[in-house]
């Protein structure tokens, strides 16, 4: 299963990864490939408690991603 993440350096410099679909689930990394190996197993984790809790998994309230071509 792909799900997509979006990373940010902070202004310490420090990688943030977080993941839209999951909200609340965010990890770091020193490095920005750091970052995405650790918000695997952030994710792995978020998905395993959220279906011990019978919550579910993805929710998506009318959100939708796409990608768009601009010209510039």
């Amino acid at each position: 299963m792909e799900i997509r993440i979006r990373l940010e350096k902070d202004e310490d410099g420090v990688w943030i990864a977080t993941c839209p679909s999951l909200p609340g689930c965010i990890s770091q990394g020193a490095t920005q490939q750091d970052a995405p190996q650790n918000i695997k197993k952030a994710i792995k984790l978020h998905i395993r408690l959220l279906a011990e809790d019978g919550l579910p998994i993805f929710s998506h309230k009318g959100i939708k991603e796409t990608l768009v071509e601009v010209h510039v």
